[in-house]
């Protein structure tokens, strides 16, 4: 698990638009203007039944001004080195421009997978001028119309021959933990803390695939997987570029473990870029500690972790159920602490209600406050199930699932995490028709 797929090429080609037709989301803001894609984006596509991670580069140009061949470059080294699959974006309308060609020449120096995408191309005419992309020298094309959906079923299968699959064979079953989080938030301290040791922070060879390779942990009692993703980073990087890659390596992180702890700087509180981690963790369905850590440099009175948690708390809505732990890596203070919460988040990830409980207290908690009704129709639900997969997931049968609102889902989750914990898990819940 853990496959990145980055899209690349230069502003307009349609970059967005071919994430939001993979990812079927509107995460990305499209608009005619070149750079105008803000946000930080990433999503998840699953094809052939293989699920992997998008990310689009071209959210991250920082200087509007110098958007071209600097950032352009950029990119392109960034998804050498981080991703599995890179989709080099074309527009078919412009033909082949100087940059596509600066990039191709970089892109034909790599050992990684590389698609030749040629957007825009919605009719015949368009076709037959889609070969002249052939010169870039990528091998095959892939002419798409990422607007209406054509030609992406054939790119995808393709990139889906060149992922990992599933590993089919069992590992032993412990928990996997992660510690992920922005630059400087003391990820190296933590590990080397846990582990006794200095790691190796910088690789000797530029672009070579650095797998994170999870580490056993067998101490003190405890017994896990951890998954090290401490400033592994060329030390020529430049700041700026810091945040892209470390989203990146947070991705893979995050689908690979269990539960993942997100590190957050006490000296600068919850930041944006937490925030999209913390999403980031929640939408992989992931175990949750947050961990605030340098807990030590902050001055602090009575109220201050109390504060300091509210502040939090009011960040992340809605999502408040999990643990938030305050932690000195480098005084090695309440380190234990957060490795027995990440125990305790992963048992409630792995819980099973049986049936016949879930049915006894949630059917009361209906009863007592029964769907509103819609248009004169009530919805009556009738049986509720946990369904076997590794996370927890819960199909309310009723006669009218279209005419269940997000409010009420809300009540139905809160009432599940009263009476079963499952503190610091995301929980997904369903309704189907009868």
């Amino acid at each position: 698990m853990g496959n990145i797929v980055a899209i690349v090429g230069r502003p307009n080609v349609g970059k967005s638009t071919l994430f939001n037709r993979l990812t079927e989301s509107r995460q990305a803001i499209v608009d005619e203007y070149s750079g105008v894609t803000r946000d930080r984006i990433y999503g998840q596509c699953t094809w052939n039944g293989i699920t992997f991670s998008v990310v689009d580069t071209g959210g991250y140009v920082t200087r509007p001004e110098d958007v071209f061949e600097d950032e352009i470059r950029k990119q392109v080294h960034l998804a050498i080195e981080e991703a599995d699959v890179i989709l080099f974006v074309t527009d078919v309308e412009a033909g082949i421009t100087d940059l596509d060609e600066a990039v191709a020449r970089i892109l034909r120096k790599t050992d990684k997978k590389v698609l030749a995408v040629v957007n825009k191309v919605d009719n015949n005419e368009r076709l037959y001028d889609a070969n002249e992309f052939f010169k870039l020298g990528l091998g095959d094309i892939f002419p798409i119309s990422s607007i209406n959906g054509s030609g992406t079923g054939d790119l995808l299968d393709r990139v889906t021959e060149n992922l990992e699959k599933p590993s089919e064979e069992e590992e032993e079953e412990i928990p996997t933990f992660s510690v992920v989080g922005r630059p400087n938030a003391g990820k190296s301290t933590l590990i080397n803390t846990l582990l006794g040791e200095e790691r190796q922070i910088v690789t000797p060879v530029s672009g070579t695939t650095r797998d994170m390779v999870p580490i056993r942990f067998n101490k003190f009692g405890y017994d896990f997987r951890l998954i090290d993703t401490a400033g592994i980073r060329k030390k020529t990087k430049v700041s700026e570029d810091l945040e892209f890659y470390s989203v990146m390596r947070a991705i893979r992180a995050i689908e690979r473990s269990d539960v993942a702890f997100l590190l957050i700087d006490a000296t600068r509180g919850m930041e944006a870029q937490d925030v999209n981690i913390f999403r980031l963790i929640q939408k992989n369905k992931k175990g949750i500690v947050l961990v605030v850590n340098k807990w030590d440099l902050v001055e602090k009175d009575h109220q201050t972790m109390k504060v300091y948690t509210e502040t939090i708390r009011e960040k992340i809505m809605p999502f408040q159920d999990l643990p938030i732990v305050f932690v000195s890596a480098k005084e090695q203070q309440r380190v234990l602490k957060m490795l027995d919460t990440g125990l305790e988040v992963y048992r409630n990830r792995q819980k099973k209600i049986p049936t016949s409980r879930l049915n006894e207290v949630m059917l009361q908690a209906i009863e007592e406050y029964p769907p509103p009704s819609v248009k004169g129709k009530y919805v009556k639900i009738k049986y509720v199930t946990q369904l076997p997969v590794k996370t927890p997931v819960f199909a309310f049968f009723c006669n009218l699932p279209q005419y269940v609102k997000d409010p009420y889902r809300r009540y139905l989750e809160n009432r599940l995490r009263e009476n079963f914990n499952f503190h610091g898990v995301p929980i997904d819940i369903f309704f189907r028709k009868k």
